[in-house]
């Protein structure tokens, strides 16, 4: 057999149903293949960026290891940004790219570079095979490493001409590996310095929601009456939404978030990185004189950045649902403080229910509409099995506030901080869900990242609502622009330089008409309810361009 028979042979043996790509002349020995192999789906991208965005977020959505097919070292070069947000997003994705024959090195052929070289800082292994013997090998390392704790993309060169080599090795897996169980003692020291705490509070991450925790992650909020912050920045939702306990995100600076827990004696830390800040500060994010534990399903992450009072390594739903069973044990007087926590975190959360509605009356009628009324009419007619691809930006907040998101797969989006995650992750999510509408809020800016989706969408009938929100600027550098001039104490009347998206004004209706798809302009707030019924009526793509109001 040849090469390429059995790298195909290895994405069928690993399970793998579909390949995100963007083709070209080094990928001709996978596309001939594709023939042979029904079973592997094939999507179009008109942009490598697009191929690997669409590819994160289906190993987001799907749980599976995602499959990328790129073009040489230009396209290689193009995907790197979303490439850099697989990393961070802890994706499994096996990113290939075809390599000119390897006959050829010496004499500098076109479109040539070391691909292996290039991918390396942004991936958790790259490797090109020498000869076809090291392709089945290769790719069994490949999607091993790709979903080891903490999980990430990898990336395999693929010489043409080693594609068309013969071999007698075929392809194998790593077969069945089992998570490691955090020990008894672990959890009983944990519990033991919960019940000292006094107001325990958690910060969960997106693993929990990935490790099939997120019951577990509740059940130990409620058991232990604790505030639940998530991360800044998150791929899945670790947490219900609309529950008492749910207190929004950490913050991007350390004073900040030490200002957020300083009422909480102990921190508890789920499954992510903490902390992404932006900006710099001489500060520890934890109260003085609270209790860190952290839980961790690897080492990597535990401990990575602050000291620890412990930390746990271990498979996470596991940990936390023994966790939960040794503080159900404590006694009346623990849970009668838990109650009472508890019963303060529901009154916290009714009246920040009430400020938030004092907050859509405020801008009902501003004109342009203000991004909350938009995002409130979209929600109010949103079926509940929809699933939101979030990239709103400086309305995150909003998104949250507004759609009432109860379990994992409700809700994706992006990390890292590079923009244009949005419009291409909703590809991979609704091929990840055919079977629930997806829809994409993205900012007109982070949109024109990756304006080439609408084409892929409307190529492979993905029936995803894309809704823009439109207020013709970069907003979000405005507001680090107006942070950045208060911290260096910079006193300035200048504008925003560069940071306004007009003349001349994005039409994305027009561009979404241009590639095949139905598009509309909204620009009156009660006009939005009636579109976005319009959009969920079609079973095909369709593009809401909403106008919104810009920076205050």
């Amino acid at each position: 057999m040849r090469g390429g028979q059995v790298f195909m042979e290895s994405l069928v043996a690993h399970d793998v149903e579909c390949i995100f790509g963007n083709p070209g002349t080094t990928e001709n020995s996978l596309l001939d293949r594709l023939i042979d192999y029904p079973q592997l789906e094939y999507y179009v991208a008109l942009h490598e960026g697009v191929a690997v965005g669409a590819a994160n977020f289906y190993a987001q959505a799907s749980g599976k290891a995602a499959v990328v097919n790129l073009h040489v070292a230009p396209g290689l070069g193009n995907a790197i940004g979303m490439m850099y947000a697989a990393l961070k997003s802890n994706s499994p994705v096996v990113i290939t790219a075809g390599q000119q024959d390897t006959r050829m090195r010496l004499r500098d052929p076109l479109l040539s570079h070391d691909l292996v070289a290039m991918a390396r800082p942004v991936t958790k292994f790259s490797a090109e095979p020498n000869s076809a013997d090291e392709i089945g090998p290769l790719m069994q390392r490949a999607f091993k490493i790709a979903n080891e704790h903490p999980k990430g993309p990898v990336f395999i060169a693929l010489p043409v001409n080693v594609m068309e080599q013969e071999t007698t090795i075929g392809a194998t897996t790593s077969g069945r590996l089992n998570a490691a169980v955090a020990s008894a003692t672990a959890i009983d020291e944990a519990r033991d310095l919960i019940l000292a705490s006094e107001n325990p509070g958690i910060v969960a991450g997106d693993d929990p929601a990935r490790a099939g925790a997120f019951d577990d992650v509740v059940a130990l909020a409620e058991v232990i009456g604790a505030a639940v912050y998530r991360e800044g920045l998150r791929a899945q939702l670790s947490f219900p939404s609309s529950h008492p306990s749910n207190r929004g995100r950490v913050p991007f600076t350390a004073k900040d978030t030490a200002t957020l827990l300083a009422e909480h004696d102990l921190i508890l830390l789920l499954g992510g990185p903490f902390f992404e800040d932006i900006w710099h500060d001489d500060i520890s994010p934890f109260p003085p004189g609270a209790k860190i534990v952290q839980i961790e399903n690897n080492d990597q992450q535990l401990a990575f950045n602050f000291p620890l009072d412990l930390g746990i390594t271990g498979d996470l739903q596991n940990a936390v649902s023994t966790l939960v069973a040794a503080l159900s044990t404590a006694d009346k007087s623990y849970h009668d403080g838990a109650e009472r926590r508890n019963a303060a975190l529901t009154e916290e959360r009714d009246l920040a229910a009430q400020r938030a509605q004092a907050d859509l009356e405020k801008v009902w009628d501003k004109t342009p509409m203000a991004p909350l009324r938009a995002l409130h009419e979209i929600a109010q007619v949103t079926p509940n099995d929809a699933i939101i691809v979030d990239e709103s930006i400086t309305a995150f907040g909003d998104v949250a506030n507004q759609f009432d998101l109860l379990r994992p797969g409700d809700y994706f989006a992006g990390r890292g901080g590079g923009i244009g995650q949005g419009v291409a992750g909703a590809l991979g999510t609704q091929v990840a869900c055919p079977d629930r509408r997806v829809i994409a809020i993205s900012g007109d800016g982070s949109a024109m990242y990756s304006i080439q989706a609408l084409w892929t969408a409307q190529h492979h009938q993905l029936p995803i609502i894309f809704v823009i929100l439109s207020n013709r600027e970069y907003r979000v550098l405005k507001h680090n622009l107006d942070i950045y001039r208060r911290r260096f104490d910079i006193v300035s009347d200048k504008p925003y330089p560069h940071m306004d998206l007009t003349e001349p004004t994005m039409d994305f209706s027009a561009m979404a008409n241009g590639m095949g798809m139905k598009g509309e302009v909204v620009t009156d707030a009660a006009d939005v309810a009636g579109a976005m019924r319009r959009a969920l009526q079609s079973d095909k793509p369709y593009l809401l361009d909403i106008v919104v109001g810009g920076k205050p």
